[in-house]
């Protein structure tokens, strides 16, 4: 067993689980959404992003890929609460706010399930 490989899929799948965990739930009620979560998401997501860099391969550049866009996402889902937040002044959320922000988080979502579809792809095509 390759201990490289199982802590790049661990955090591949974290990243996925904590990001689903955020997104799952009514879109417009901030009381399913929490902020910790999102946070947890994209620190886990970073994490991943940093384990794929210098894999020199196709496949290698499309899980770099599929990471940058689930970054992007939450970062870009994150400074939405913060501008909702503190610039608007909006504490709670409003609907909007939040449905803003899971919006976001699930374009980060369906970019982690591609990576690990490619993940598990990959995994089965590999011989012994």
């Amino acid at each position: 067993m390759n201990f490289e490989k199982v802590i790049f899929g661990f955090f591949i799948l974290l990243a996925a689980t904590l990001n689903f965990g955020f997104f799952i739930g009514p879109i417009d009620d901030p009381a399913v959404h929490d902020i910790l979560e999102l946070f947890g998401a994209i620190v886990v997501s970073l994490i991943a992003t940093m384990l794929k860099f210098g894999d020199r391969t196709q496949i290698g550049a499309i899980h770099l890929a599929t990471s940058l866009v689930a970054d992007l996402q939450l970062i870009a889902a994150a400074m939405v609460w913060g501008y909702a937040t503190h610039i608007t002044g909006n504490d709670p959320l409003t609907p909007v706010d939040i449905a803003r922000v899971v919006s976001l988080s699930g374009g980060a979502f369906l970019a982690n399930a591609v990576s690990v579809t490619m993940l598990v792809a990959e995994t089965m095509m590999q011989r012994r």
